[in-house]
């Protein structure tokens, strides 16, 4: 199946496999691939994408409105700065697991200027992007 001209995939019995093809800018203003979600892959209740923080990158502050997202970083370091005024702060590092509540308000930053921080994200939400909301505090 093509979505976009951004991922193909093999839809079977009750198994599909999502390879993207491009990357694409998230609401968060971060490059990102699309790989489970409702369009790539039939998902309901579920959305995995592989997000991009370029070298002395961050996104947008925002939110994931009425979502939990948990993330799993593969490489690179980033200082999430999250709550009401983006006033707490979690170094994380390649190999730590992080989960965010839904509606905190958050904004990872790459801690590196010359190496992008990979991460996997997954969401209780097969349209994740729709219900991301630009933070302004």
């Amino acid at each position: 199946m093509e979505n976009d001209g951004k991922a193909t995939s093999n839809h079977s019995d009750g198994v599909v496999v999502v390879r993207p093809t491009a990357e694409i800018m998230s609401r968060q203003q971060l490059p990102y691939y699309v790989g489970i979600s409702e369009v790539t892959a039939g998902a309901k209740n579920i959305s995995m994408n592989l997000v991009i923080i370029p070298p002395a990158g961050a996104a947008e502050p925002h939110l994931h409105k009425g979502y939990e997202t948990a993330i799993y970083l593969l490489k690179g370091r980033a200082d999430t700065r999250y709550g009401e005024q983006l006033e707490n702060s979690v170094i994380c590092e390649a190999g730590d697991f992080i989960y965010i509540k839904a509606d905190v308000p958050h904004k990872p930053i790459n801690l590196s200027a010359t190496e992008p921080v990979l991460a996997l994200v997954a969401r209780n939400d097969a349209n994740e992007q729709e219900h991301v909301v630009t933070y302004r505090g």
